[in-house]
Parts: C-alpha cells; sequence; structure tokens
C-alpha cells in the first residue's frame, strides 16, 4: 500500500464534506492497510493498519482499546460525536484516530470512496501523468480546482461521482447533496437534460455553462461550467466545476485541456482495474479448479494456512436474447459480482471473489458452512431478490476444488427450481443434487426408459388415460388412497380402479419394495414423455 493512501491523505480527500477528523492524529500510521466493518457480533480478523467503519456505534470509547491491540489506524462513527473526557482518553491510549461521518451520508457511500481511494494507492507512485500520480483522480480534481479557482468534481458517464476537489463549501446544497450520495440527484439530472446540457456535452469538447435556478430555489444557485471527458470518440465522462462568474479564456483553455488529462487518468485507472479483476479471477479459478497451479494460486491469496467455503452465485433470471438485453446482462452479472466481492472483503479482509463465465466465485475464510450461509443471505436481502448462492463445503486451502463442486451442484439445483430456498448448501439439497447427477450419468450413457413405468407412459399416449399420474400420487401418499385420489381430484373408488388398471397395464406388483423404489425413482428422473429432465 503506498503513503499516499494513509489516513491524512483520506481526511484530505474526504474531509469537511463525507468525514471529518474529532480526535487524534492522522499521521501516526503510514497508510492505510484495508476497510472493515464493525461487527460486535463476530470475531473479526483486522488487516493491519484498518480503517473501521462503526456502523451503529454509539459508544466508541468501548471499543477503542480493542481495536488499538489489533492495530487499527481508525475508526469512524456516526457524527455529530460529543467528545468526553472518557472519550478522549481512551482515544489518545488506544492510538487510534476517531472519525465522524457527516449526518446525511451512507454508510456505503463513505465504504466505495474508500475503496476508490484505496484502489488509487495500488498504483506505482512513480507513474504520473501531467505531474499527478497516475489515476488519482482526487489529486487531479484538487489541482484543476486550483487551475481555474473553483471546486470541481468528475463524474463518469451515468452521472456518479469519482472524484470531487476541496472548497465544495463555496458551492451550493445542491454539489453537497451530489457528493453526499456520489450521484447526482434524479432531480437535477432531469432539469440539465431538459435543458439540453448533456446533448451539448456529447457534441461539444469546450466547456458549456449552466445557468443557475431561480432564487426561489435556493438549491442550485451557483451557476456551473462542465466539459466532456472524451478518449477518442467515446464518452468517459465530464467535469463538473461551481462558479459564481463566468471563466476568463484562459480558465476556459486550462477547464478544456484538463479535460484530456482527466480522460487519460480514467483510462490508466479503468486498465489497471481490468488487469486487477483479471488477475483477481485467474488466482480464484486457479484455486477452485484445483490441479497443479491451485497450491500457489491460494498462496497467492494468502489463503494457504485458512479453512474456507467455496460459495457460487448467479443471477436468478435472464433477460432473452437479443443484443442490447444481454449487454445488460452482462453488465449486471458484473456488478453483482463487485458487489459480492466488496461485502466479503469487509467481512473477512482475505475473502476473494471473481466473475467466471456466468457465475461468480467466492473464496470465503470461514469454519462453518452456518457463517457462510449467514453471510451469503444476507448479501442477498440487501442487494434484492436477483440471485441465487451455493455454498459449498468446509475445505482447507488446497482442496477448495471440492468445496466447488457442491457449491456448483447447489447452484444447478437452484437454477432448476428443486429448492425451497434461493441460498443453500449441499446437504440442504442432497437428494435433489443426487437426482440431478443420476439424470447427466443417464444422459452420458444414452439410456432410454424401460420397464413398467415405460408401458403405462406408451399406455396413456395411446389411450390418453392418466395411468402416470396415478401411480405417481399413489407413491407420494405412501399408498394412502384417500389422500392420493384427493390430490388428483377423483373418486376413491375410481383411483383404487387406475391402481388395478396401471398394476395389469405396467405388469408391476405394488406389494413388492423394490418396484415401488425403482417406479418412484424413474418417475423422478424422467419426464411423462419419456425424456430426461433439464436436457
Amino acid at each position: 500500500m503506498s503513503p499516499r493512501t494513509g489516513l491524512t491523505r483520506v481526511l484530505d480527500d474526504l474531509g469537511t464534506t463525507l468525514i471529518d477528523l474529532v480526535r487524534g492524529d492522522p499521521g501516526r500510521s503510514a497508510d492505510v492497510g484495508g476497510v472493515v466493518i464493525h461487527d460486535p457480533d463476530d470475531d473479526q480478523v483486522l488487516p493491519p493498519s484498518a480503517l473501521v467503519l462503526g456502523v451503529g456505534v454509539r459508544n466508541p470509547a468501548e471499543i477503542l482499546d480493542a481495536l488499538g491491540k489489533e492495530g487499527a489506524v481508525a475508526l469512524v462513527v456516526r457524527g455529530p460525536v460529543v467528545v468526553t473526557d472518557k472519550l478522549a482518553a481512551a482515544v489518545d491510549r488506544s492510538g487510534v484516530a476517531l472519525l465522524g461521518l457527516a449526518p446525511g451520508a451512507s454508510w456505503t457511500q463513505l465504504a466505495a470512496m474508500l475503496r476508490s481511494l484505496l484502489a488509487e494507492g495500488e498504483v506505482d507512485p512513480s507513474e504520473t501523468l501531467g505531474g499527478v500520480p497516475a489515476g488519482d483522480l482526487f489529486a487531479l480534481a484538487n489541482a484543476v480546482a486550483s487551475l481555474i479557482s473553483a471546486p470541481v468534481t468528475i463524474e463518469d458517464r451515468s452521472s456518479r461521482v469519482l472524484a470531487f476537489s476541496g472548497r465544495q463549501d463555496e458551492a451550493d446544497p445542491s454539489r453537497v447533496e451530489t457528493i453526499l450520495g456520489r450521484q447526482v440527484p434524479a432531480r437535477f439530472s432531469q432539469l440539465l437534460e431538459a435543458r439540453g446540457v448533456f446533448q451539448q456535452l456529447y457534441r461539444s469538447d469546450e466547456p458549456v455553462a449552466i445557468e443557475a435556478l431561480s432564487a426561489d430555489d435556493g438549491e442550485f444557485r451557483v451557476p456551473r461550467v462542465a466539459v466532456a471527458v472524451r478518449a477518442g470518440d467515446e464518452f468517459l465522462g465530464s467535469i463538473w466545476a461551481a462558479v459564481r462568474s463566468p471563466l476568463s479564456p484562459d480558465s476556459s483553455a486550462a477547464f478544456r485541456d484538463a479535460a484530456k488529462l482527466v480522460a487519460l487518468h480514467m483510462m490508466r485507472q479503468r486498465a489497471g482495474a481490468d488487469v486487477e479483476r483479471r488477475l483477481r479471477a485467474d488466482l480464484v479459478s486457479t484455486a477452485v479448479e484445483g490441479g497443479a497451479g491451485a497450491a500457489e494460486a491460494v498462496r497467492r491469496l494468502g489463503l494457504a494456512d485458512q479453512a474456507c467455503v467455496v460459495l457460487a452465485l448467479a443471477l436468478a433470471h435472464s433477460h432473452g436474447d437479443d443484443p442490447a438485453a444481454h449487454a445488460r446482462l452482462l453488465a449486471e452479472r458484473q456488478q453483482v459480482a463487485d458487489a459480492f466481492a466488496m461485502h466479503l472483503t469487509a467481512v473477512h479482509p482475505r475473502a476473494a471473489a471473481a466473475l467466471i463465465g456466468d457465475v461468480a466465485y467466492a473464496i470465503l475464510p470461514a469454519e462453518s458452512e452456518d457463517r457462510a450461509m449467514r453471510i451469503a443471505t444476507d448479501f442477498r436481502s440487501r442487494i434484492g431478490n436477483s440471485v441465487l448462492v451455493g455454498v459449498g463445503e468446509v475445505s482447507d486451502g488446497l482442496t477448495l476444488s471440492r468445496s466447488r463442486v457442491g457449491a456448483d451442484l447447489v447452484l444447478r439445483v437452484l437454477r432448476a427450481g428443486r429448492a425451497s430456498k434461493p441460498v443453500a448448501r449441499v446437504s440442504d439439497v442432497h437428494s435433489e443434487g443426487l437426482l440431478l447427477e443420476l439424470s447427466d450419468l443417464i444422459a452420458e450413457r444414452g439410456d432410454t426408459l424401460t420397464g413398467p413405468v415405460a408401458r403405462l407412459i406408451a399406455y396413456d399416449r395411446k389411450h390418453n388415460a392418466c395411468l402416470v399420474e396415478t401411480l405417481g400420487a399413489w407413491l407420494d401418499a405412501f399408498g394412502d388412497v384417500a389422500a392420493a385420489s384427493t390430490a388428483v381430484f377423483v373418486h376413491p373408488n375410481t383411483f383404487r380402479y387406475r391402481l388395478r388398471r396401471l398394476s395389469e397395464v405396467g405388469e408391476i406388483d405394488l406389494s413388492d419394495p423394490n418396484a415401488r423404489f425403482a417406479a418412484m425413482l424413474q418417475l423422478r428422473l424422467w419426464r411423462p414423455d419419456g425424456s430426461v429432465p433439464g436436457r
């Protein structure tokens, strides 16, 4: 981790708008080793020099000493924070800086911003573009702000805030709301769209001036000037400055030229993220598939000495086959995989996740499947009812392939709609998984249906009868004619007649337990038309 991502740097970039220093010395630690959400009900393993998010912490003095012993550099709690003598003494004693999160800002927004800053810290500080460390958009935002003497934000093409400069107190409430939400509010986006601002940005490389709203709406009272950020013909995003007077010709030219430099940094950051994502995916893929390189991949992931569980996550829906829908599906898969990775990293710093094909695989250090189930269920509840998660068995770092096989089997059962829950482990779907594996074996060998069930299917098809349905209902009811007849909506006497008839046609002895078991198995492995389910 580069020293550029030290606590001082975090406060410089996010201070006053998102977080502020309540008490402590931010210069005591050279860097921040990771971001962890505090969980009082779990034994967490903190990365070195962790920045701890105290979500729901009401009395920080109670946990500061423990965090200090774990080597944490800072604790963030919801502001405003009242510094009592007890709290001040705890901060000084532990050496953990206490930070306050601004009212109105969400923990998710803060975690995303911190992750962005730490990711920039992975870039080689010796690599610079225009005198600014490559990919460091926060430093670049401050440089542009100094150049035109106005607070700026750098936004992507979806109007999400990637970085912002200092001096945001010179802007207006709408700018603060944008930064706190990391997204231009919908009402302002709609207003800008109606004014044709985005169309001007798409068409021109010159700065576009945006007038303030009328005096009766005080949220957007400072005019803006924006310029498009492009790489060739690709629109990457834009830079927005809050200016109280029009830019001079020199400042306007400098603002336009700054957009070219921002484009280089955005492309460098995107390339670095893509390389890191591919490397992570390769390591996770190699680790869970097993083979000659698995041990080295596990070691590089830092999981060689850990008991781990493999999780397999997939979207529960499909968008169809048209190209536009397929593109949205691919983007949604990557977004969910990235969110899954962030969620797991907050739980355990060594957790690793990557999208491989259409499945996001995760390796989670955990001593029990129960804990992995809780974590996966919590993620699904946070992201919505759009994912299915298969949980493998606990394995050591060198036998992760076995855990992956189990997770894959569970996911197949979930996708086939054969389980009652969207998150499950192998023991939850044991029988359903066994039937799927038997179906695979039947399909591989090319077996065809024979015996009593095959004769009943042929009879039903020829005479438009329902003997197969009758047999299935009787077997499912354990031979209880009353319950079975009710299930298929016929009179018990009619049902008894059908039973006698199917015994004759199918040549099956229903008093023979082996015959009953064989019939029950065939009914679950073949469809009524004689084909194999799932094929």
